[in-house]
């Protein structure tokens, strides 16, 4: 019976339209929302992250049927969670990978409960809904089902449940590549950071983070005189800082592509029509590159910033009386470099825009490692392909360089390639105040569902034996 469930599975269409006959994906939908509004409630926010308390109660969900699981903790408050359903070993294994924290809330600014996971209008909203506990849900609900079904795998599928994502990564998955690395090791992984595009009802295009920009943040430190403020100086230390974040925040750096966001911008192009198709097709061509530059800085800031290396001015601290000239002020420059940047002489390019040896450039400490980005020639990517096509017809599916940061850098740098998935969205719901990081995070409960749809079908295409 379990070879020929087997052999029914793997039929071309059998995953896609049959294999619902064997799967019921309502209970197995109305189950993961029960998983996700569970997870929104449990409060992991980071600092100070808690983690172990969502870890604590994915590992009770795999016990109650079976599955066992192991805790690894640098802070016994901060744990990780890895289970592995076993396959015959005859392909190196797939890691899926959710973290289990989320950024901070300002509660009296939200619509809803942030931690209520509260199920309304066909959404389930609170922290952590978009960022990144879908893919928790979806990973679990993934493991569930491989070990309901018994189905005999060519390769490992191990879940990764990592704490300290949101900028605390020694606990999470600085911990586990550099102390516990034989856990998760694996061929190929897939985590957060994609997304699916919908359109008048239909998924057009479907985007996986195949490389993303890395966080080199740096402060701006200006020392002047201090003084009265009735006596204007040459060296006041707010005008000093006040310039060079003017002339940061300016500064035109230039335009590079890599093999992920070449193929991104072909790939568009291909789907756009008109004065949108010409910018995609013409972004390194230098009789136009500037006025799309121009029109990208004002009118579409992800895409100028998937061109190269940016630069944004977000803090700057400075006096404490009306009436006193500081002797010292500060500013961040919220600096996210290509993966290939060199990152000395980008430091060095951006003291001689400043201009002014009396700022310091004090960097960041690195926390996310420099890695290639992950191929879009391999069966991994090609799978992906295929299953997204299945499900969503009209769609493209397209490389994308994430402008933010995911814990994905850690594995590429160990030779993993990565794959970022998420959920279908409208781009209204993706610009709108419902997103990751926002006020009123929320999902819509059929994203959710086909959100563990298309996770499940990449798994069984990818590592079923065949």
């Amino acid at each position: 019976m379990r070879k020929l469930l087997f052999l029914f599975l793997l039929q071309p269409t059998a995953i896609f339209a049959q294999g619902s006959a064997l799967i019921d994906w309502d209970a197995i939908g109305d189950e993961s929302i029960r998983y996700l509004v569970d997870l929104v409630r449990i409060d992991t926010s980071n600092p100070p992250g808690n983690e172990t308390m969502a870890v604590n109660y994915v590992k009770e969900v795999l016990a109650k049927e079976g599955i066992p699981s192991e805790i690894y903790a640098l802070d016994p408050s901060r744990a990780n969670l890895v289970a592995r359903y076993k396959g015959n070993g005859s392909k190196r294994p797939l890691l899926i990978m959710g973290h289990t924290d989320v950024v901070g809330v300002q509660a009296d600014k939200w619509t809803e409960p942030p931690f209520g996971g509260l199920r309304k209008d066909g959404y389930i909203w609170g922290r952590g809904t978009l960022d990144d506990k879908d893919n928790l849900t979806a990973g679990l609900i993934v493991m569930l089902m491989l070990h309901r079904l018994d189905i005999e795998m060519d390769r490992d599928i191990i879940l990764l449940a990592e704490s300290g994502e949101e900028g605390t990564p020694d606990v999470g998955i600085n911990f586990m590549v550099e102390n516990h690395w034989d856990a998760i090791a694996a061929e190929y992984a897939i985590a957060e950071g994609g997304s699916k595009q919908e359109v008048d009802g239909h998924v057009h295009v479907v985007g996986v983070q195949t490389t993303e920009k890395l966080p080199r943040r740096a402060t701006l430190v200006a020392r002047g005189t201090a003084g009265h403020g009735s006596r204007p100086r040459n060296d006041n230390a707010v005008t000093m800082i006040a310039e060079a974040v003017a002339r940061a925040g300016r500064w035109q750096t230039p335009v590079r592509l890599n093999s992920t966001t070449n193929a991104y911008f072909e790939r568009l192009a291909e789907l756009a029509d008109g004065e949108e198709a010409f910018r995609y097709r013409n972004v390194q061509n230098p009789e136009y590159q500037a006025d799309i530059d121009a029109w990208f800085r004002d009118n579409d800031p992800f895409h100028y910033s998937s061109l190269r290396t940016s630069v944004v001015p977000t803090i700057i601290d400075a006096g404490f009386r009306k009436n006193v000239i500081p002797s010292e002020a500060k500013a961040v420059l919220d600096i996210r470099m290509l993966p290939d940047e060199d990152v000395d002489e980008f430091y060095r390019q951006l003291a001689a825009v400043i201009d002014n040896p009396a700022i310091e450039i004090v960097p960041e400490d690195i926390y996310r490692p420099a890695a290639l980005p992950s191929a879009i020639d391999n069966e991994m990517f090609e799978v992906i392909e295929t299953v997204a096509k299945r499900m969503y017809p009209d769609s493209t599916t397209l490389p994308v360089m994430a402008t933010g940061a995911t814990d994905m850098a850690q594995l590429r740098a160990k030779g993993t390639e990565a794959y970022g998935i998420g959920p279908k969205r409208t781009l209204e719901e993706m610009n709108s105040r419902f997103g990751a990081h926002s006020d009123d995070e929320r999902i819509s409960e059929e994203s959710l569902k086909e959100m563990v749809r298309f996770l499940w079908n990449i798994v069984i295409e990818i590592g079923a034996a065949k």
